[in-house]
């Protein structure tokens, strides 16, 4: 296979990095035991996609961590991550943000369906008991 050529001028150094970043953040799954809290997708700009992102409490609490593969030694080594550390405290920021607002929805939701009262199945259905 034969490697083309980017012919994009890339952005000066200035302006690149001083252009906002679109952070869209969807909480897939929210796990109430364990270390993992939560395994997050992350859009970047509408353009690039990040899977498998995890919010994981630790002794110092909740941090971001990107998804990440074992070397050859034995460590783990981020797969993508944010080259600059103001970026890098935006994709925090958001993916933590969205964690506590899918939390919150969930406990909301919980205790909006325990203040319904309880129809048994069969009555719900229709079905007259006895």
């Amino acid at each position: 296979m034969k490697k083309t050529e980017n012919t994009q001028t890339p952005a000066p150094e200035s302006t690149a990095h001083s252009l906002p970043m679109k952070v869209d953040v969807k909480i897939g799954s929210i796990r109430p035991e364990g270390s993992v809290k939560a395994i997050a997708s992350v859009n970047l700009n509408d353009c690039f996609a990040i899977r498998n992102v995890k919010v994981v409490d630790s002794s110092k609490g909740l941090f971001v961590a990107m998804p990440s593969y074992k070397a050859g030694n034995g460590e783990y080594k981020d797969i993508c991550f944010p080259v600059t550390a103001a970026f890098r405290q935006q994709l925090n920021d958001a993916v933590i943000n969205a964690y506590h607002q899918a939390l919150s929805m969930n406990q909301s939701q919980a205790s909006t369906q325990d203040d319904l009262p309880f129809d048994p199945p069969e009555q719900a259905a229709g079905v007259k008991m006895g």
